[in-house]
């Protein structure tokens, strides 16, 4: 487990992680709301790398995808977005969130020590099965970053098993069937979940998709680890898109608000 996931965890008080489009609606827009959801509560940071084809991610995330491809944001743009984070913040855990096509075109030895230069912490790439991930796997281990999986509802105990001895950091438990932003955590499918994952993995488990309140979380919080908000920050930036200071002041306070819910 990488030092800074790890020491976030070590205080077992529960955890609020952000995910963010990196570049969305631009580059220093972007770089503001990440320092403005710092500021106010986030344990820890997962960004987006912005792709054409987020086949996982709902309308919401999609669109903020498309905003930032269309402002310029590639890979060196979430680079150099993080590489400005540590600038200031050296504790905070940094989760690069995309598609394994991403990292093929920049390079599997390139991106990972690229990754481990500027203090990336760890990964979640959507679309890459356990089968077929011990060439990244291996390249990220020797570099102490975490490769997170997620655990769907419909995961098998099989294929949690699979999943457990191939990840590190933690596990990302999908609380809902489908893309992002649609529908709501079920809590009764989640306690039942999450008592069988412990049977295979000791990692913290966080839970995310459907969440958007801090009642939400706090329920959430009484059986995982914490939570995971996307879509409801990234609503946020759209509906005020051009009102920056509106925008930023608005973040600040749902930041803080959903992070009052982890304190069950």
């Amino acid at each position: 487990m990488n030092s800074r996931i790890n020491k976030i965890f070590f205080d077992k008080k529960k955890k609020l992680v952000t995910f963010v489009t990196g570049g969305d609606p631009d580059k220093a827009t972007s770089q503001d709301i990440l320092e403005t959801i710092i500021n106010n509560g986030a344990d820890i940071l997962e960004i987006g790398m912005p792709f054409s084809d987020p086949m996982a991610d709902g309308p919401t995330i999609q669109l903020s995808s498309n905003r930032a491809i269309k402002n310029g944001a590639n890979l060196e743009t979430i680079f150099d977005i993080c590489i400005n984070i540590r600038k200031d913040n050296n504790l905070i855990p940094i989760i690069l969130m995309g598609y394994y096509n991403i990292i093929l075109h920049y390079g599997l030895e390139k991106f990972v020590k690229k990754c481990s230069s500027i203090g990336i912490d760890g990964l979640i790439i959507v679309d890459l099965q356990p089968e077929e991930d011990s060439e990244l796997f291996k390249l990220l281990n020797s570099k102490n970053i975490d490769l997170i999986r997620l655990i769907t509802p419909n995961t098998t105990d099989k294929r949690i098993q699979i999943i457990s001895n191939n990840s590190s950091g933690f596990l990302y438990y999908v609380t809902i069937t489908g893309i992002t932003g649609r529908g709501s955590a079920d809590i009764n499918k989640l306690k039942s979940s999450i008592k069988n994952i412990k049977k295979y993995s000791n990692l913290p488990i966080m839970a995310g998709f459907g969440i958007n309140t801090k009642e939400q979380i706090s329920e959430i919080c009484k059986l995982a680890d914490g939570a995971v908000v996307g879509s409801s920050i990234i609503k946020i930036i759209e509906e005020k898109i051009n009102q920056k200071n509106e925008m930023l002041k608005s973040l600040g306070s749902f930041i803080e608000e959903l992070k009052s819910g982890t304190k069950i």
